[in-house]
């Protein structure tokens, strides 16, 4: 595949933000980072000690009792300022995302864009926590109830929304009086060095917001897990690691919110209006390369229907642009790694040994840069890992079902319960599967279902809490009772 570039090196030995200032850290240490869609060095990146570490837990504690105590129209108009802002740049930051994780440009304008909402939306909820005065039932006192903030804050963030992620926390945190460390991945540390400096523009005192970018995460991690000036941890990211860190919270009783891994199931109802279907399935698979954690792994489609679907998603799949993620028309950028794509095509090939039919796609695609051909598979056998596993990349295998009841049990039969989708021209049909269906989140009839302004998070294995609406900000609030007579 041939790929285009702009100049190589963004920044050369990138330092860690801590207090307002940037740092090297302690032992000098750096790593590169790389843009996965053609494979040249973009920077070279401050690796960060379990002591840099907690020199951020050390900054943040110690901004945390003023930043509390601001006025919350102020910590509002911090954020108000930061959307300006984010608004402001966002070529440059679309540019910045699509380097260093690979997606196309209009997915990193798209970002951006998602990202900055939340810095409006929590804009406005800095003003909401809200208590409560009342009467106690025998007349006694009266009982008030405030909210205040949880305290020090860890976000642990993933490569493939690298700047959506980190507003998704920072804002609610920021918006309640919390004071934060985020740690993003490896992969994609510089949208989250592009967002300190944002904040720091934006007004945000010293301390208040830190980033800390290493390449050993569970060790500087688990140290400030371990330090008591720590109260909450918010993590994005898999499953398996998720389970990790609520084993390493209980030693402490951290506060805990999870956004974890999802198998998300995409029904075809047998009255569903395929061209619709379709497009909604395209949007489900292939955001962020299928890198999502909200991505469509399992399309189940009636049997009377299962035909037209399968040709014309093929098609619309096989129609798709990959390419390097700043070349014009590009409609699907690169894979994060080569190692990713391999595992991809890991899945693809065992489940085509398992008796999966390959429609198109079904390959990785020459470099440079690690990339993936949209895929779609059909008769497909249950026991297929591309049924089972979270495929993460441009893979849509293809399950025909003869009754809502049938899809229904396929689509609940995973340990995941993030997302899931459903395609009927009935709606109150739709609405009843919906019910049914075991996720945290059902899209209808289109395919994304994320807003700032809605609650996002799973059941099952795949997350605790909330995130976005003001659900969101209460994640970061803790109710205060007192009791008092007069």
């Amino acid at each position: 595949m041939t790929t285009t570039s702009e100049s190589a090196v963004l920044t050369q030995d990138r330092a860690l933000y801590i207090a307002g200032e940037w740092l090297p850290a302690a032992d000098g240490a750096t790593f590169t980072v790389g843009d996965p869609g053609n494979d040249e060095t973009l920077a070279l990146v401050a690796d960060a000690s379990p002591a840099d570490g907690l020199a951020a837990v050390a900054a943040a504690d110690e901004a945390a009792a003023g930043w509390a105590a601001t006025a919350p129209r102020e910590r509002g108009e911090v954020l108000r300022r930061a959307f300006d802002l984010m608004r402001s740049r966002r070529e440059e930051l679309a540019r910045l995302i699509t380097r260093e994780n690979g997606k196309a440009l209009a997915e990193g304008r798209g970002e951006v864009d998602y990202a900055a909402e939340f810095l409006r939306w929590f804009s406005e909820e800095a003003c909401r926590g809200l208590g409560t005065l009342g009467i106690s039932p025998d007349g006694s006192r009266r009982m008030l109830t405030e909210l205040r903030p949880v305290g020090t804050s860890l976000f642990v963030t993933p490569w493939n929304f690298p700047a959506a992620m980190a507003t998704r926390k920072i804002g609610p945190a920021l918006a309640a009086g919390c004071t934060v460390v985020l740690k993003p991945a490896a992969e994609t540390p510089l949208t989250a060095y592009a967002m300190a400096e944002i904040f720091a523009e934006a007004g945000a005192p010293p301390g208040v917001v830190n980033v800390v970018t290493t390449t050993a995460s569970s060790k500087v991690v688990g140290a400030m897990m371990a330090d008591p000036r720590v109260r909450k941890i918010s993590f994005t990211g898999s499953t398996e690691v998720g389970r990790v860190l609520l084993r390493q919270a209980a030693d402490r009783v951290l506060r805990c919110s999870m956004e974890l891994g999802g198998n998300a199931p995409f029904l075809v109802l047998e009255d569903a209006d395929i061209e619709r279907s379709v497009a909604s399935a395209m949007v489900a698979k292939l955001r962020n390369g299928g890198q999502s954690c909200t991505a469509a792994n399992r399309f189940y489609v009636h049997r009377s229907r299962a035909e037209e679907f399968t040709e014309r998603f093929a098609a619309a799949m096989a129609g798709t642009k990959v390419g390097y993620g700043l070349d014009e028309g590009v409609d699907m950028g690169a894979m994060i790694s080569h190692a990713a794509a391999a595992d991809v095509a890991r899945i693809v090939d065992s489940s085509v040994a398992a008796g999966a039919q390959l429609v198109t796609g079904g390959g990785v695609l020459d470099g440079p840069g690690a990339y993936y051909a949209p895929t779609v598979l059909a008769e497909v056998p249950a026991d297929a890992p591309c049924l089972q596993e979270e495929i993460f990349g441009p893979v849509a295998p293809v399950v025909v079902f003869d009754d809502d009841d049938e899809a229904i049990a396929l689509a609940n039969d995973t340990e995941f319960g993030l997302v899931a989708f459903v395609q009927s021209r009935e709606l109150t049909r739709a609405l009843r599967v919906a019910d049914r269906l075991e996720a945290g989140m059902v899209g209808i009839n289109r395919g994304v279902v994320s807003d700032p302004a809605a609650p996002f998070g799973g059941v099952k294995q795949s997350g605790l809490g909330r995130e976005g609406a003001h659900d969101g900000l209460l994640e970061f609030l803790e109710t205060k009772y007192v009791a008092a007579s007069w």
